[in-house]
């Protein structure tokens, strides 16, 4: 399973994504859903600023198939619902890392339109 992590711009400037990655490596919080399979592999770790089309084809083009949102995304980002439609045109999405699924600001998003 191969994975993307986007993180809210503004806080990747104070953040260093310890939470996530936490998660990530000990297949806890929203991670916790591969926690049989054998293998994931992280093959993106980016913020949400730039040229986001640029990004989900590289990713698309690294085998990407689900992006998780940052927990940051949900709880700070007013493109959180934006993005996660967009990423979702490609991607299966998970709209948190780490924390509480349930969010204190926003509920989470998850969304596959992807046809697996």
């Amino acid at each position: 399973m191969k994975i993307g992590i986007i993180v809210n711009e503004d806080t990747a400037n104070r953040c260093t994504g310890k939470g996530c990655l936490d998660a990530f490596y000990k297949k806890k919080d929203s991670f916790e859903r591969y926690e049989d399979v054998e293998v994931i592999e992280l093959m993106a770790f980016t913020h949400s600023g730039g040229d986001i089309n640029k990004k989900i084809e590289k990713m698309k083009a690294n085998g990407v198939e689900v992006v998780h949102l940052s927990s940051c995304m949900r709880g700070s980002s007013e493109e959180y619902e934006n993005l996660a439609n967009i990423l979702s045109e490609n991607f299966k999405v998970v709209g948190y890392t780490h924390g509480s699924k349930d969010g204190k600001k926003n509920n989470t998003i998850n969304l596959d339109k992807k046809d697996y």
